[in-house]
């Protein structure tokens, strides 16, 4: 199997300096003092074994109080959030974001306390459908709907885990929440160097590494988003009461004081290779010398997500003009959330080469972005990636205003799938940027070889890929096989049909993270899972599949009031229940 070739760590574009501006690490408002830090990874250590005996019943009632202390913070959460992005109030799409994330941090706590009040019951989550074992011999867990709510709400949606291969279906179970099995062990201190891009991001690995892997936690948010802390500090109360996490603010040598530090036992990331890879073996040249010399700095057991080249693969069908306008208006959407600044955003759009809709597609998109309002660029070193992508690509189409530090939406179009080594094929532009690319094939069937194998091989990356498939495509059996045969092949931790990305780490039952197989060697896009909430040990991907045409979606470019939806959906996942269903489809209805 060939490997991706990962990004260079140095002697690249950016110089190490550079490097730490893109984390957005450069700066600080808020710096903890060395001593306060040593006091605070004491307080940590002092609890960590207590942590790992805490029982179950008392660890629902800390995720109870959490629920409340973070629902008292909602609305100033928000409103720092669109401040610091510099979203006004008629953004109203922004403002939905903003929410959605909110929500998920609510559903993350609320299924978190499902499930260890089914450990407490059945001694393991439960799986909300069953375990099948697919014709290569893989278990598929089938998790979502998990109940009547979600599939009214999420209509036509599934959601599935497919294991590591080798792993039978009675050790799926069996080693499922394997931490809540032995608590003959002692604690560890694990430091979470949070993502600047989302809020939703450092919440919910702080609750991955303490309520599915049983560390306490000192937790850096990125100087980016650092204004939240104080929020996050405040609805996290009940674990900082009790000792078992802390929040410290800094920029790069607070975060390389942390590293290296003797009482941090893990560490965990959700940034870039490069943030990654810096810490691993050092900066610039020292670091590339070790890294040849196989002498890693940091020899610690450090997980991360850490980015993305991710594709939408089109697969050709006959579309009619209805159709064009709403797989375009979801493209659009996926491309301007969060005005582009995510992992998960598309960033190369694959097609056939001469399918007939093609460049409908794509002029469709770009009228879409036309009409939307650019936003502010407002994580570091934005402007400078986006130059390096026109530098390389002058012909790129961009719309838009791109007065007040705001980027244009850019489409790059027709980037030649022959020339691997392409900046849009080997560098994530996190910002507000997409490419499009044709592949040559005979039929169908070719095509999704050929684009399955280009997506694997020439993109850099393994966290999240999406199909986009006509339901009358299906009806040819050679191709329904073949997209079962891409959903199979396709080397990443996500792998959505017909679905935005994010809706995969929403679920909170479909575990986020890189396709396995990374080492600190060639990490791609990291090591580990989170959104893991039913405590599998060993999942492989995450497959998740939605209707071609949604009936119903309140959150697009095209809503009216997105922002009234997600809020109101956000004080649904506190705490849902099928008497609230009919007033949310009512919200969107009139979204």
């Amino acid at each position: 199997m060939s490997r991706k070739r990962t990004q260079d760590i140095s002697g690249g574009a950016f110089s190490t300096k550079e490097l730490l501006a893109s984390e957005g690490i450069q700066q600080s408002t808020q710096v903890t003092s060395l001593v306060a830090i040593d006091e605070a990874l004491a307080e940590l250590v002092a609890h960590k074994d207590a942590w790992v005996l805490t029982d179950v019943p008392e660890r629902i009632r800390i995720l109870e109080e959490l629920t409340r202390g973070i629902l008292k913070v909602a609305d100033r959460w928000i409103s720092a959030s669109l401040e610091a992005k510099g979203l006004s109030v008629s953004n109203m799409l922004g403002i939905a974001e903003e929410w959605a994330l909110f929500a998920t941090i609510l559903r993350s706590l609320r299924l978190l306390r499902e499930s260890l009040k089914d450990i407490q019951r059945y001694g393991r989550p439960r799986i909300a459908n069953q375990l099948v074992t697919n014709a290569n011999g893989q278990v598929v867990a089938k998790v979502f709907p998990r109940n009547q709510v979600e599939k009214l709400m999420f209509g036509g949606a599934t959601g599935e885990v497919w294991m590591e291969p080798g792993l039978t279906q009675e050790e799926t179970i069996r080693t499922q929440a394997l931490p809540y099995q032995d608590k003959n062990h002692g604690g560890k201190v694990v430091l979470v160097l949070g993502a600047g891009n989302v809020s939703v991001l450092p919440v919910v690995d702080v609750l991955h590494k303490l309520f599915i892997e049983n560390r306490v936690v000192i937790l850096k948010p990125n100087p980016v988003n650092a204004y939240l802390g104080r929020l996050i500090e405040e609805g996290f109360q009940a674990l900082i009461d009790r000792g078992f996490m802390r929040v410290i603010y800094g920029g790069a040598e607070t975060g390389s004081y942390l590293c290296s530090h003797p009482l941090v036992d893990e560490l965990h990331i959700t940034g870039t290779d490069k943030a990654y890879e810096t810490i691993v073996f050092g900066r610039s040249i020292d670091g590339a010398d070790r890294k040849s010399k196989i002498k890693p700095a940091i020899t610690k057991r450090f997980t991360g997500e850490l980015g993305n080249v991710s594709p939408v693969i089109i697969v050709p069908g006959p579309w009619r003009e209805e159709d064009m306008r709403h797989q375009a208006e979801h493209l659009t959407t996926w491309l301007v959330v969060n005005a582009g600044f995510g992992c998960l955003t598309p960033r190369v759009i694959i097609q056939q080469e001469g399918w007939a809709h093609r460049e409908a597609l794509i002029e469709a998109i770009e009228q879409f972005l036309k009409r939307i309002e650019t936003r502010k660029a407002y994580y570091p070193g934005a402007k400078e990636r986006h130059m390096l992508f026109i530098k390389e690509h002058p012909e790129a189409h961009q719309f838009g205003d791109v007065s007040h530090d705001r980027l244009p939406w850019t489409l790059i179009t027709d980037v030649d799938q022959e020339k691997p080594d392409d900046i849009c094929f080997r560098r994530e532009a996190f910002c507000s940027l997409c490419a499009e690319t044709a592949i040559k094939a005979t039929d169908t069937v070719d095509y999704l070889k050929r684009a399955v194998e280009f997506a694997n091989n020439k993109l850099w990356g393994t966290l999240n890929a999406t199909l986009i498939v006509h339901p009358k495509s299906l009806i040819d059996p050679m191709v329904a096989a073949e997209v079962e045969h891409a959903i199979e092949n396709l080397r990443y931790g996500t792998v959505l049909i017909n679905f935005f990305a994010y809706y995969s780490y929403y679920f909170m039952v479909t575990p986020w993270g890189a396709f396995p197989g990374s080492d600190i060697w060639d990490i791609q896009s990291g090591i580990g899972k989170t959104a893991n909430t039913l405590m599998f040990e060993r999942p492989q991907k995450s497959v998740v599949r939605a209707p071609f045409r949604k009936p119903l979606d309140p959150l697009t470019v095209l809503s009216k009031h997105p922002d009234r939806f997600a809020r109101k959906l956000a004080y649904f996942e506190a705490s849902p229940n099928l008497w609230k269903v009919p007033g949310l489809f009512w919200t969107a209805l009139r979204s």
